[in-house]
């Protein structure tokens, strides 16, 4: 059974390679599309609001999204599932307004396919420390 502080500490280490990892993809897209707007404004400010809000989303409504569309992901052999992460971008584009928009939906789509890869790369990452750390506890 794990404890209370190392459940925390895993959590935090999750939040903080995503949190990394959905940066790295934003200043990538933002760098070279136009159709990918951040209000540059405040761009720190807006850019951790949006990767926080993709992170919630994926933590919350994307759990359901994914059990829901089992039966069309299977058919299509997951090449429905970075439509899911399509709908994610554009419900935050929705929620923040005029400082987050995306104009381009095959600019989301890139997007949604490098969240795709970067959650996986994340969670890979996430894992192999994990693992890691258990093995020096023995």
């Amino acid at each position: 059974m794990k404890s209370v502080g190392k459940e925390k500490i895993e959590r935090v280490m999750d939040w903080g390679l995503h949190m990394i990892g959905y940066t790295i993809v934003f200043i990538f897209v933002t760098s070279f599309f136009h159709s990918f707007y951040i209000d540059s404004d405040h761009l720190i400010f807006w850019s951790f609001i949006i990767v926080l809000s993709i992170y919630l989303l994926n933590k919350t409504i994307k759990p359901v999204l994914v059990t829901l569309t089992i039966p069309i992901t299977g058919i299509t052999l997951g090449l429905f599932y970075p439509c899911i992460n399509v709908f994610i971008l554009k419900l935050v584009d929705w929620i923040l307004g005029p400082h987050f928009e995306i104009h381009n939906l095959l600019i989301a789509l890139l997007v949604a396919i490098l969240l795709s890869v970067i959650n996986f790369l994340m969670q890979h990452a996430l894992n192999h420390i994990l693992r890691e750390v258990k093995k020096n506890e023995k």
